[in-house]
């Protein structure tokens, strides 16, 4: 799949066992590769109190254990294209992007972009809970009423980055993206919101509308309609596109089943689910179905010819930020705000 080996070095103070069971399980896919270079990969996820001050953390490799400063942390993040990345949901979809930005980046050789991760998974429950698919909608409307503390933690987590030496900020997460506005207010960095790198990539597709004197209609599956489609529906309505959710119906008796179907190892339900609720939204004239849960990743074979019409809001993220590191340029305006 990949070009060539990947040698990774993880400064971590969270989930050290999750991290190594999936570097275990690939290393043992990856040796018969032909290691025509190697990556060298330096990444850190670091500890703030709850004012986002950095604190002492533990720096860990596979040859040494030693306690570093924070100022000592200086050096290892005085490049200039750093990303500061604020975990989503899971740890696994946060290594999720982090493979892409990786391997994307270094796909002809070249060093991979530099960036320092914050990883807390005290807030992994709570963007779970406003993320859940059984939520009634009163349960949903409170969840949206109550997230004040979240997007507090998720601003401090932002002020550690800062703080850290990062130049630009992303959240891979659907969900932490619906508070982008709250979470960036202050930021004087370039802060990359997930639903403006997919409205910009898909507006420089030029796409043409279906029907003749419409707007190019975008589809959005997510596993919560009002949270995770709200990270798209502006930033897409900015940029002239229609965007088009799946109905009541489609939601109770489709997604939401598909979603459970996997949770049940049932694969095979889940796929023909999923099939059914693309098609649904595809048969309402939309060019492109986005897939804005986590749960939706994956669960079509490659080959499946649907998943042409799709797209993974985190391919969009990952591209914009390469692309931004690569060239020092800033892709989008900084926050002065």
């Amino acid at each position: 799949m990949f070009d060539g080996g990947m040698t990774m070095c993880f400064h971590t103070v969270n989930c050290p066992q999750i991290l190594g069971n999936i570097s275990k399980n690939r290393s043992r896919s990856r040796t018969k590769l032909n290691p025509c270079f190697a990556v060298k990969m330096c990444s850190i996820l670091l500890q703030s109190d709850e004012s986002g001050n950095l604190s002492e953390s533990k720096k860990i490799s596979s040859s040494y254990s030693a306690q570093v400063k924070p100022q000592a942390q200086n050096s290892l993040l005085s490049q200039a294209n750093t990303v500061g990345i604020i975990g989503g949901v899971s740890v696994l979809s946060t290594l999720i992007f982090l493979e892409k930005l990786v391997w994307w980046s270094s796909r002809n050789g070249e060093e991979s972009v530099p960036f320092v991760v914050c990883s807390d998974p005290s807030i992994d429950g709570a963007l779970a809970s406003q993320a859940s698919i059984h939520s009634s909608f009163d349960e949903t409307a409170q969840n949206e009423a109550n997230h004040e503390a979240i997007v507090r933690n998720l601003r401090h987590k932002r002020v550690f980055l800062e703080q850290s030496g990062a130049s630009c900020i992303v959240m891979p997460c659907h969900i932490s993206n619906a508070w982008h506005e709250q979470i960036s207010e202050g930021c004087s960095l370039p802060f990359f919101h997930i639903g403006e790198c997919v409205a910009k990539e898909l507006k420089e597709a030029k796409l043409k509308p279906h029907g003749t004197g419409s707007n190019v209609r975008i589809g959005v599956l997510a596993a919560t309609e009002t949270i995770a489609a709200a990270s798209y529906q502006d930033q897409l309505g900015n940029q002239g596109f229609e965007v088009v959710l799946p109905d009541k119906a489609t939601m109770e008796h489709v997604l939401i089943p598909a979603i459970e179907s996997l949770n049940k190892r049932d694969t095979e339900g889940a796929r023909n689910l999923l099939r059914i609720a693309i098609q649904v939204l595809l048969i309402r004239a939309v060019n492109v179905v986005i897939l804005a849960s986590d749960e939706l990743q994956n669960i079509l074979p490659r080959e499946d010819p649907l998943l042409k019409k799709c797209m993974d809001p985190m391919d969009a993220l990952a591209r914009s930020t390469i692309k931004w590191a690569k060239t020092g340029k800033q892709g989008m305006q900084k926050n002065t705000s």
